[in-house]
C-alpha cells in the first residue's frame, strides 16, 4: 500500500512559492498492532500551518523538513489491529496534507455520531467552530445584550463567531472584504463593513457608523489595520479575544504594533489570546450545544472545496487572499 503526500524542503520567507510544496510517494509498512489504517476523505488547511512552516517552535511544534505535512483530516478506516477502531469506522486525525495514512489508534478519534456531513468536524464541529465558541464564551465571556465585532468575520471561524454573538442580542458587526462575503453577512442579519481600501482612521469611522454605542467584545482574527480601529471603538469594559493575526504571517518585517494601545487603559479593557488547543476539555460542552443547532439547520455554514490531493497547496495559499469563505477544505 502506498500513500502521497505533501512536504516542505525548506522554509519559506514571505508568502510561500506553490513550487515549494512536493508531493512525494512511500510505501507504507505492514500494521503493527494497535495501529489502523485510514483513507482520508477530507483534508483542512488552516493559517495556523503556516507558522508551522518557519522553522520555529511557537505554542506547536514546527513541521519537519522532508517529512509529511500534517493538519487534521477525516477519513476512514481500511484496516486495524484494534478491535475498539473496526473497519469502516469514520475517524479525525492530525495526518492530513496526504491521501492514506496509518498510525496509531490513540491518535484518532471516532466522529460524534451527529447527523451532519463528515467534513463538518473540520469546519463548523471541528477546530474552527470550538475556536470561534471558546473566544466568545471562555475568553471575551459574552453576555447577553453585548454588542461584538468579529474581523474576519466571512472565514471559517468568524463565520460561525458572529452567528454565536447574534445569538445573544446585541449589534453584531462584521468585518470582510470582498462583496460577496459583505452579503453573506447582511444576509445574516449583521452588519457588514469592509476594510477594503480602508486606513484605520476611515475603518474607525464605518465601524462607529454601523454600531455609535461601541463594542463590548471583539473577536480578533486579522490584526493591522482591523485592531487599530475595533481599539478605538471598546466601550468601558471591554474584552479582546486574540485568536489570530493573519494580516502578519506572511510579513518578512516585524509587524508594527497599533499606535492606539493606550486605548485599552482609556477603556479599562482586558486583551487575551489564546490557544484553542488548551481549552478542548470543553469540546463536549461545545458539541452538546452548537452540534443540535447545525444539524437542525438554525446555525449556518459555508465551506469552500478544492478537489483533490494536489490541490492541498494551492487551497492553503488561497486563505491568505481571502478566497475562501467559511472554511477551506481539500475533498479526496
Amino acid at each position: 500500500m502506498q500513500s502521497r503526500y505533501f512536504t516542505l524542503h525548506s522554509h519559506p520567507e514571505g508568502t510561500p512559492a506553490r513550487e515549494l510544496f512536493t508531493l512525494e510517494t512511500a510505501e507504507l509498512p505492514a500494521l503493527a498492532e494497535g495501529e489502523i489504517r485510514v483513507r482520508n476523505t477530507w483534508l483542512s488547511v488552516d493559517p495556523y500551518m503556516r507558522g508551522r512552516m518557519t522553522g520555529v517552535t511557537t505554542y506547536i511544534e514546527p513541521f519537519e523538513l522532508g517529512a509529511p505535512l500534517q493538519g487534521s483530516a477525516v477519513g476512514e478506516i481500511t484496516e486495524s489491529r484494534v478491535e475498539a477502531f473496526p473497519v469502516g469506522t469514520r475517524v479525525r486525525h492530525m495526518n492530513g496534507w496526504r491521501d492514506i495514512t496509518q498510525l496509531p489508534a490513540e491518535q484518532c478519534e471516532p466522529l460524534p455520531d451527529i447527523d451532519v456531513p463528515s467534513q463538518a468536524y473540520l469546519g463548523v464541529l471541528g477546530m474552527p467552530g470550538m475556536t470561534a465558541w471558546t473566544g466568545l464564551n471562555r475568553i471575551a465571556e459574552m453576555q447577553h445584550g453585548d454588542n461584538v465585532l468579529v474581523s474576519g468575520a466571512a472565514g471559517a471561524v468568524g463565520s460561525l463567531a458572529v452567528q454565536l454573538a447574534k445569538a445573544r442580542g446585541g449589534t453584531v458587526v462584521g468585518i470582510a472584504g470582498s462583496q460577496d462575503k459583505l452579503d453573506w453577512l447582511e444576509s445574516h442579519g449583521v452588519k457588514a463593513v469592509s476594510y477594503q481600501g480602508r486606513d484605520a482612521d476611515q475603518l474607525t469611522a464605518a465601524l462607529t457608523e454601523a454600531c455609535p454605542e461601541g463594542f463590548d467584545v471583539y473577536y480578533e482574527n486579522v490584526g493591522g489595520v482591523c485592531l487599530e480601529a475595533a481599539l478605538n471603538t471598546l466601550r468601558v469594559g471591554a474584552r479582546i479575544a486574540v485568536c489570530g493575526l493573519i494580516a502578519g504571517y506572511n510579513d518578512t518585517t516585524p509587524t508594527p504594533g497599533p499606535a492606539n494601545l493606550a486605548m485599552l487603559l482609556i477603556r479599562r479593557a482586558r486583551m487575551q489570546g489564546f490557544i484553542v488547543f488548551d481549552h478542548w476539555e470543553h469540546y463536549p460542552s461545545f458539541l452538546e450545544e452548537v452540534g443540535p443547532q447545525v444539524a437542525d439547520g438554525a446555525l449556518d455554514y459555508e465551506e469552500t472545496v478544492e478537489e483533490g490531493l494536489e490541490r492541498t497547496p494551492d487551497a492553503f495559499l488561497k486563505l491568505f487572499e481571502g478566497a475562501n469563505r467559511g472554511k477551506m477544505l481539500v475533498r479526496l
